[in-house]
């Protein structure tokens, strides 16, 4: 996969069954679910509306994808870590980019949060390094200490 120093579009097209296919200006092409996102956001419910939900546009710029006439913008950054949580080829990888996703950490966020290098971080999240079961582990634990706090 190409390097990409922050997530960018290149164009949507929307799916059957609240699908969305993202190719992204370093050409990585994922289709992402909606569904799940319709329950962990209230905001996003108008989108339940298939006709409105069709009406996805890219902002000029590649930075968002916009539903004009509902005023809704989802973020580049955020799809492409909610892309690699649903296309992750395993466990780990899954459950480590949902958990940044969950909580929105930039590389300098989640290197913090779990104790290694925003390097190391960038590595798991492009998928050059595979995540090992203890980065999973840390950020079960990071996750029960905040919401324990």
């Amino acid at each position: 996969m190409a390097h990409m120093t922050r997530p960018r579009l290149q164009q949507v097209e929307p799916l059957a069954d609240y699908k969305m296919k993202l190719v992204f200006r370093n050409n990585a092409v994922f289709t992402v679910d909606f569904i799940p996102f319709f329950a962990e956001n209230p905001g996003l419910i108008r989108l339940r509306d298939a006709a409105e939900f069709a009406k996805a546009v890219v902002d000029e710029w590649g930075w968002t994808v916009e539903w004009l006439d509902l005023d809704i913008q989802i973020g580049a950054d955020t799809l492409w870590m909610d892309a690699q949580a649903q296309n992750a080829p395993d466990e780990n990888t899954r459950f480590f980019a949902g958990w940044r996703a969950r909580y929105g950490l930039s590389l300098k966020q989640a290197a913090e949060a779990i104790g290694v290098t925003p390097r190391t971080i960038s590595a798991y999240s492009s998928g050059a390094r595979p995540i090992p079961k203890t980065v999973k582990l840390a950020c079960i634990g990071w996750e029960a200490l905040k919401k324990a706090a």
